[in-house]
């Protein structure tokens, strides 16, 4: 096994990075655990997974990937990209509704302003899903989901937008947003790492 070289450790401000989103102070209701991030995407990666949890019950889930090159990438705008992903059952009534998806997205755009998350070249997907189930599947009815997609280029600190992608899980959830002034305590649940 050969040794590690100075070249094959990250940059400086990959771990500065890394140190901010680990040091957020997300809502209560989210449980993390690091996950192994992709290898192929960028040079430098770390991945968190997330779950809104309230009494017991799973409410929403998703991811949220950090991504460096140093040599900066043309279409992120930058050396950093956040990549997200929120999902969330949602009433099977509002799947029909023509304005879920721009909500949605507006779940997000709102998270990060409220959050004072800087960013630049914003883009990304709202699906909607409805199963329904058949033949000996019929008695579970009907099951809608929403998942957000999306990327951004973080400008400054990434604590906040860490924060804002917990809020958008919560929203996703259906939890009500903090009141204006009201700051999320660390949570008592331990992180997963």
């Amino acid at each position: 096994m050969a040794a590690r070289t100075e070249r094959d450790r990250p940059p400086a401000e990959f771990l500065r990075a890394v140190e901010q989103l680990r040091r957020a102070r997300l809502r209560p209701e989210v449980g993390l655990e690091e996950l192994p991030a992709p290898q192929r995407i960028a040079p430098y990666a770390l991945a968190l997974s997330g779950d809104v949890t309230v009494d017991g019950d799973e409410l929403a889930t998703g991811r949220i990937v950090l991504l460096h090159d140093p040599e900066g990438n043309e279409s992120w705008h930058g050396t950093f990209r956040c990549v997200a992903f929120a999902r969330a059952d949602i009433e099977a009534e509002m799947i029909t509704d023509p304005v879920l998806s721009g909500v949605g997205w507006s779940w997000l755009t709102d998270a990060l302003t409220a959050n004072d998350a800087a960013h630049v070249a914003p883009s990304g997907t709202v699906t909607t899903v409805l199963s329904e189930g058949f033949g000996q599947m019929a008695d579970d009815g009907s099951h809608a989901q929403i998942e957000i997609r999306a990327s951004w280029t973080p400008v400054g600190s990434l604590e906040p937008h860490a924060c804002a992608w917990s809020d958008l899980m919560c929203t996703a959830a259906g939890l009500p947003p903090l009141p204006p002034g009201v700051v999320s305590m660390p949570s008592r649940r331990a992180r997963r790492t």
